[in-house]
């Protein structure tokens, strides 16, 4: 099977689980807030048909389209993360401020601000690949948009987001050829921030702390955690069966979004958990062989930094779920619940197979 045709069938088996499970996740919450137990999944069902309306016409955009853009769309990029800050213009919701209200909509400008990072710091490897070598011609003016984005991220604030993005250029900058020397340095500096960004805002000190010991405070910081490891563990081999979970029954706070692989795990058990986890694998592996057929540095940099951001995230969200690492507030891409994550994803996919289809 060609590598385009994996991606795509990979991605649409997941949105198809994503309704079966936003569902399941959900009925019980959403019959509570809004009588009607299939709110969530039909707004679900409705991100997806606009999701791969938008897929398909980005699939047929020539990618040279975004090198030649590639500057107004990060620059509407910044803009909107500025707009978002502002009270009045942007919504509160969990404790960030990182949403547009539109209705019973959200509209959350972060998402599209990792793919307008993406497509400029592609742009700018090819051009300045010959001066890679020399930090300060090369990467230095990279970082220092990068550092402006991510610092517009955290004041909103969106810890997980924003290290996401973080993650995904510096992968760029190494597959770009970039000195193993300067990530040394880079991962010095960047331990030492993430310790700053610890102690200087107490809830994410609780996210540590309950990361360490959930069971110092259950009913707290530590719920989250506890609660999905619940569901989790009776999950056993094959779960215990469609719509049967317990943990979505109130336990489990939301769990159509940053949650939902519990619930997955919990009804279809390690069975069910590695099926996603193959859907998952056929991704990143069709995104690889695009990226490394591919011979325009162009392109080949915005199919490894696209692959590298969505495989990053999920790694992100299957370690909070399992108690790896501590609560960051990342979807699991194509499956979690909301617009905004699934309409980036699927972004980025109609990207890779525009560039697939060219190469």
């Amino acid at each position: 099977m060609k590598h385009n045709k994996l991606l795509l069938i990979s991605v649409i088996l997941l949105m198809i689980l994503s309704l079966f499970m936003i569902y399941s996740a959900s009925f019980v919450w959403a019959e509570y807030k809004f009588d009607n137990k299939f709110h969530y999944c039909i707004m679900q069902g409705m991100f997806c048909l606009i999701g791969l309306i938008v897929l398909f016409i980005i699939s047929r955009i020539d990618s040279d389209f975004y090198y030649k853009y590639a500057n107004p769309i990060l620059l509407i990029c910044i803009i909107l993360l500025i707009l978002v800050l502002i009270p009045g213009l942007g919504v509160v919701r969990n404790g960030s401020r990182s949403w547009f209200g539109i209705g019973p909509l959200g509209i959350q400008p972060s998402e599209f601000s990792k793919l307008g990072l993406i497509i400029f710091t592609s742009k700018y490897l090819a051009r300045s690949n010959k001066f890679l070598k020399d930090y300060k011609k090369g990467v230095f003016p990279i970082l220092s948009i990068l550092f402006l984005i991510f610092g517009l991220i955290m004041l909103e604030p969106d810890f997980g987001t924003g290290m996401i993005i973080i993650l995904t250029i510096i992968a760029m900058l190494f597959v770009a050829g970039v000195n193993m020397k300067f990530f040394i340095g880079l991962g010095v500096i960047g331990i030492i921030g993430i310790v700053i960004l610890i102690l200087i805002a107490p809830y994410r000190m609780d996210r540590i702390t309950s990361f360490i010991n959930p069971w110092s405070d259950p009913l707290g910081t530590g719920f989250q955690i506890i609660q999905s490891l619940y569901a989790i563990g009776p999950g056993g081999l094959f779960g215990v069966g469609y719509l049967n979970s317990r943990q979505k029954s109130f336990y489990l706070p939301e769990p159509q979004t940053d949650f939902i692989f519990s619930i997955i795990a919990e009804e279809f058990g390690i069975v069910g958990a590695l099926v996603v986890l193959a859907l998952f694998g056929f991704i990143l592996y069709s995104g690889l062989k695009i990226a490394l057929k591919e011979e325009d540095l162009f392109k080949k940099y915005l199919a490894f930094g696209l692959i590298f951001q969505l495989i990053v995230q999920v790694t992100m969200n299957l370690s909070v779920v399992i108690g790896l690492i501590p609560v960051t507030g990342v979807t699991l891409p194509f499956l979690s619940y909301g617009g905004s994550s699934l309409l980036t994803s699927l972004v980025g996919i109609g990207i890779l197979l525009n560039i697939s289809k060219r190469t």
